[in-house]
């Protein structure tokens, strides 16, 4: 073989050689770099749906559930918290939810999907803070929940009182019925 093949052949092989080199660093670059667009596992959970078992919760009782770092409340109303909702319409804000935050099936009078079970985000809309249950039905107030932090009071269905500071209704996230005693919140279980 000439020395001119020979360097030929060596060139060829050089460069092929070379070519799968970069190749195979390239791919190990890319993978790392790619795989540290998707969020975290941590990420993932932090956005996911959460069940809640409510199979045990008894009328007048409120459950809270953590989903994506807020507290959300499901309630289980009696029959004394149902019949105030219609008797406290004129001293409320906002009492068909038009300027509030819910999906198209909570709109309506209970702002939720059942009349006696309510889910809804337990932050003020004023400032954040996190309003405390008041089930107790007194001459001043109908129940349902008072802000300690600047006054708010909202009703039974999470609708806010005229006059105070909150400018808007409790926010109802999506969630669904899995079956009678189980919610899924985060979800609005439709196709």
């Amino acid at each position: 073989m000439s020395s001119e093949a020979a360097d030929s052949n060596r060139r060829r092989f050089l460069t092929a050689a070379t070519v799968v080199v970069g190749a195979v660093g390239t791919v190990a670059t890319a993978v790392p770099f790619l795989a540290s667009w998707e969020p975290s596992a941590r990420a993932r959970t932090a956005g996911a749906p959460v069940v809640a078992d409510i199979s045990k919760l008894e009328p007048g009782q409120l459950i809270i559930v953590k989903w994506r770092g807020k507290p959300v409340w499901v309630v289980r109303r009696d029959a004394k918290a149902l019949a105030t909702l219609s008797e406290v319409t004129d001293m409320l804000r906002d009492p068909d939810s038009n300027e509030s935050i819910q999906p198209p099936y909570a709109k309506n009078e209970y702002r939720s999907r059942e009349s006696e079970y309510l889910v809804m985000v337990g932050i003020c809309t004023h400032l954040g803070c996190s309003p405390s249950y008041r089930p107790e039905i007194t001459a001043d107030f109908k129940g349902g929940f008072f802000c300690p932090c600047h006054g708010s009071m909202f009703d039974f269905a999470g609708r806010v009182y005229k006059g105070v500071p909150a400018p808007t209704n409790l926010t109802v996230p999506d969630y669904y019925f899995v079956t009678d005693g189980v919610v899924e919140i985060g979800k609005s279980g439709e196709a």
